[in-house]
């Protein structure tokens, strides 16, 4: 039926972004998000994983990242993976931390004891500002 090969399925409760797929705006979500395309504004989600070719311009807020595209904005996270393949240019605020030999980050990085209590909160910030406009 489809000439191009499919992605395999998403997991229940994830939301996948495609490669093909740019979005400009804020996203906010109490689920998880696989981002393979762009996304130009502020993420908060409850999971991140980015692929390779995933770009994101904007602040990221989740309970958990595993990053392995680029991020220019900053990173608020309680447990946070960044790959070989990683870039980030912002600051990063994080609970747990795993860097792979090769990642890249310019901006500061700090250790943020009990920061999984912010991530929570923000994907309802985020909605509640959203509505408000």
């Amino acid at each position: 039926m489809f000439s191009r090969s499919r992605p395999a399925a998403a997991p229940a409760g994830m939301s996948f972004i495609a490669a093909d797929v740019v979005i400009s705006g804020n996203i906010a979500t109490e689920g998880d998000i696989h981002v393979d395309g762009r996304i130009e504004g502020d993420l908060a989600c409850a999971a991140l994983i980015m692929g390779e070719g995933g770009r994101i311009a904007g602040g990221i807020t989740a309970d958990k990242a595993r990053i392995a595209g680029l991020v220019d904005g900053s990173i608020a996270t309680r447990e946070l993976f960044l790959s070989r393949t990683a870039r980030v240019t912002g600051g990063v605020a994080y609970e747990s931390l795993s860097i792979e030999a090769g990642a890249q980050v310019d901006g500061n990085v700090a250790h943020r004891p009990g920061i999984a209590t912010d991530a929570d909160a923000a994907p309802l910030k985020l909605i509640a500002a959203a509505a408000a406009e």
